[in-house]
């Protein structure tokens, strides 16, 4: 199969949006677009679009920037896309044309 493999980067996972955090909020708003798989890294320490520094510190894991990583066929990645728009969330994202599909069996180790 092709489509593409969507990475949104927040630089604070403690931001919330409708009372989810916001990594909460990207994973139901793929859902609702009809994709069902999502790969999220907390990273140690990243700079954002303004140059500020965000990390992970012992006493406060607030600051933590993050990464989603989707991969779907391209028309749901864009009805992902077109429903974060509307959210009122900046966020930075890399979009990569990318095959994919399934080794193996569903149930199967």
């Amino acid at each position: 199969m092709k489509g593409s493999q969507l990475t949104l980067y927040a630089a604070n996972q403690s931001h919330r949006v409708e009372h989810m955090t916001v990594v909460d909020w990207l994973i139901e708003e793929a859902g609702r677009a009809g994709i069902v798989g999502a790969t999220v890294v907390e990273i140690s320490e990243g700079v954002d679009a303004r140059g500020k520094l965000h990390a992970a510190r012992f006493f406060e894991l607030a600051d933590q920037p993050v990464a989603v990583t989707l991969i779907a066929d391209d028309a749901k990645i864009d009805a992902l896309l077109g429903r974060l728009q509307p959210g009122g969330v900046r966020l930075f994202y890399t979009r990569a044309p990318i095959e994919f599909d399934t080794l193996g069996t569903l149930g199967e180790a």
